[in-house]
């Protein structure tokens, strides 16, 4: 039996450099869709201070060990496997994998993600600047060297939007828009394979009873026949 597809079990990914808008663009769309919402990022700085560092000084231990991505990645996978569920982070579009059912990719200039991440941390703009760049930089390559992982390369991802485009709320209207469009085609599509599953258990069923039914016949005749006589 092919099982139907529901929307409450679709999986979004939002993935983007840090500051191009991942988790208000994550939050925001989950509200939309009735799905939950789990931000990489969050589970990365719980991390952090759990273990009483800052988010520097994990992000250069996390060079040295593969350990602590892992943990971060492993809530990533089981949350995907879930369903139901828009999962904001760098690596969430590789991390979901086939669980994922649309990967957006976030985008904006520096010069924009440098101010919005100093509104949010209460820093100048050079400040976040240069803890932004020395961030990335050691970001790229531990991706680089534990999975294998290009973050320039944008073709595993199904939309890329420009969050400089528009002002964010119609940002937000215009993603939400794309994504429930495409899940009426997914969930259609899969209805129509569903169907034609049906059909085809039903079709095949079908033969099975009705060869049933010719080989019960063909015995009863065979035991009416009457005996030659010599």
């Amino acid at each position: 039996m092919v099982e139907r597809l529901s929307a409450s079990k679709a999986v979004i990914t939002i993935s983007g450099l840090h500051g191009t808008g991942k988790s208000t663009y994550a939050e925001a769309l989950s509200k939309d869709l009735g799905l939950r919402h789990v931000s990489a990022g969050r589970l990365f700085r719980r991390l952090a201070e759990e273990k009483g560092l800052s988010l520097r000084d994990l992000t250069f231990q996390a060079v040295k060990s593969r350990k602590i991505d892992s943990l971060v990645d492993a809530e990533i996978k089981k949350e995907a496997e879930k369903g139901g569920v828009v999962v904001d982070g760098l690596l969430s579009a590789w991390m979901a994998g086939e669980n994922a059912w649309v990967k957006v990719y976030l985008y904006a200039s520096d010069e924009a993600r440098f101010k919005r991440i100093a509104r949010r941390d209460g820093e100048t703009v050079e400040q976040a600047r240069k803890s932004t760049l020395e961030r990335e930089r050691v970001e790229r390559a531990r991706y680089k060297k534990f999975y294998g992982i290009d973050l320039e390369d944008l073709t595993v991802y199904d939309i890329v939007l420009n969050t400089e485009l528009f002002p964010l709320k119609s940002s937000l209207k215009l993603l939400s828009s794309i994504i429930k469009e495409y899940l009426k085609f997914k969930l259609k599509e899969a209805d129509g394979i569903v169907s034609a599953g049906s059909r085809k258990s039903m079709h095949q069923k079908n033969r099975k009873r009705s060869g049933k039914t010719m080989r019960g016949s063909g015995h009863h005749r065979q035991k009416l026949r009457p005996r030659n006589r010599t």
